[in-house]
């Protein structure tokens, strides 16, 4: 499932991607690609909430000026 990237308008000009990590992935498998979004597309963590049926859904975040760098891999 691909994420939506929205864009924030004024001072701060972010575009926001949000991910969903399914039920049953590891606390540290769902660290890795978090981070490896975050290694390679320049993303930020900007929300991660866990659910009762753990799935995880984040919304990374980067400058609007990084447009360039790749997409989260969901």
């Amino acid at each position: 499932m691909r994420g939506t990237i929205g864009r924030v308008d004024g001072a701060d000009d972010y575009e926001y991607a949000p991910l969903r990590i399914p039920p049953g992935t590891s606390r540290s498998a769902a660290a890795t690609m978090l981070s490896l979004q975050v290694d390679v597309g320049g993303w930020e963590l900007a929300r991660l909430q866990l659910h009762a049926d753990g799935t995880r859904k984040a919304v990374l975040r980067r400058r609007a000026r990084l447009s360039y760098l790749p997409m989260p891999v969901t």
